[in-house]
């Protein structure tokens, strides 16, 4: 089969990139899913859109191909080139260009017979292909959901016409949507057709960028269909099934759920979806890169749906006690407590600081000008050990409820100590406590 650069199934490519360029860098011989072949051809098709990017090197397992993104340089999310890669077929295309000019204003409204017979006298002076009734009313479906065209039904006959164009964002506002907002794909999109216009109406036209970023998320990028299909079942309070992967050994399973909330970290970009799950009447995390697909209206769970503004308030209510996106299972009945005291000069005065700024649903207090003290009651106190870690140094007191965690974070302490040949950093010198 030729390459082709465009693309129908866009789930083979997430895998493809995702598999090579999010999770790890793989060699040809090492990726046993497909085909060398077919991993040749998506190869030469990601190659096309992101050649700029795309580095390798060789190790004794072979070559291995991955990306190179500077922050500093690369103002864009590049991965959106992917979704701007879509293919239509000649009949796709030509049925889009014969709607487009017989409903050429908002103000021409024109019927479903109409329609039928206006098409195929257009179709007919191609002669290429013919167009049937039923393939013109999906196309207007698909139309009227998309918002291109709008439909108004008068007794038993439809009428169509064009829907009136919205008033773009601003460019500055696009700029920074597109990078940082979830299915930041769409203002991509809409950049794109202010860039055209403007620079078909003046050839002086340049656009400047507005933003670079610090910590760019782009890996997220692939999952925006996934998203969007979910943020959607939110809006209308549907019920989904979403089918989930575990990476580690690639098992599949399908869950029915209330979708409720996404969270988003802002610490490395994963996403995550909430859910409430009726067979085990809980509210789970999921992450999105994990979920495969997303089907709506699981009719066995539509009563489900009554309850979304009623799971969402107890999801609200929960989050007081959520540090991450660990929630607490029925076999957990108890919270665990949280507690640390930090000791610091007068010159780190943004110590303090960064506590207020980063205790989310825990508290902090000021014992005196040196010292604070942090607290909080999670559903799983693990989550705040990569934070916690951050403090050492200046930490004189810790204490966790579960205590076999807090005798894994001090034995942990106590191995890092050994490692770089000190001695014990919690005896007390000279009288004075000895920070963490």
């Amino acid at each position: 089969m030729a390459y082709k650069e465009l693309i129908k199934n866009f789930n083979r490519i997430r895998d493809y990139m995702r598999e090579f360029y999010v999770y790890g860098f793989k060699s040809r011989e090492e990726y046993t899913n497909k085909s060398a072949r077919s991993y040749d051809d998506e190869h030469r098709r990601i190659k096309s859109w992101l050649d700029d990017y795309m580095k390798f090197d060789w190790t004794s397992e072979g070559k291995h191909v991955f990306l190179s993104i500077d922050t500093r340089l690369t103002r864009h999310n590049p991965l959106y080139n992917a979704w701007k890669a879509k293919s239509f077929t000649d009949g796709d295309i030509t049925m889009h260009f014969i709607l487009m000019d017989i409903l050429s204003s908002p103000d021409k409204e024109v019927s479903f017979g109409e329609l039928v017979e206006t098409v195929n006298s257009y179709v007919g002076e191609i002669g290429t292909f013919d167009i049937d009734s039923s393939t013109l009313r999906k196309k207007l479906k698909e139309y009227v959901e998309e918002g291109i065209i709008e439909s108004r039904k008068q007794g038993k006959v439809v009428y169509y016409r064009r829907a009136k164009s919205a008033k773009l964002p601003d460019v500055k506002l696009l700029d920074f949507f597109s990078e940082t907002a979830p299915c930041g794909v769409i203002g991509s999109f809409l950049l794109d057709k202010i860039k055209n216009e403007r620079f078909e109406s003046s050839t002086n036209y340049l656009h400047k960028d507005c933003f670079a970023f610090k910590h760019h998320y782009i890996t997220s990028t692939l999952d925006s269909d996934i998203l969007c299909q979910i943020f959607d079942a939110m809006r209308k309070k549907q019920t989904i099934t979403i089918t989930v992967i575990n990476r580690k050994n690639g098992r599949k399973t399908k869950n029915s759920i209330v979708p409720l909330r996404v969270m988003i970290s802002v610490q490395n970009g994963r996403q995550y979806l909430m859910g409430y799950v009726s067979h085990f009447d809980t509210i789970s995390p999921y992450r999105i890169d994990n979920i495969l697909s997303v089907k709506t209206k699981d009719v066995a769970a539509e009563k489900d749906c009554d309850r979304f503004d009623e799971l969402r308030a107890k999801l609200d209510d929960m989050m007081t006690h959520i540090w991450g996106v660990s929630t607490q299972s029925k076999s957990q009945a108890r919270m665990e407590h949280v507690t640390f005291t930090v000791h610091y000069r007068s010159d780190e005065l943004f110590i303090p600081q960064r506590l207020e700024r980063e205790k989310r649903c825990g508290i902090v207090e000021h014992l005196d000008a040196h010292t604070s003290r942090f607290s909080a009651d999670v559903y799983d106190a693990n989550e705040l050990i990569p934070w916690i870690r951050t403090f050492i140094c200046r930490i004189t007191d810790i204490q966790f409820s579960n205590k076999t965690l807090e005798e894994q974070f001090k034995n942990d302490l106590g191995q890092m100590y050994e490692l770089y040949g000190l001695n014990d950093q919690n005896e007390q010198k000279g009288g004075e406590k000895h920070a963490i």
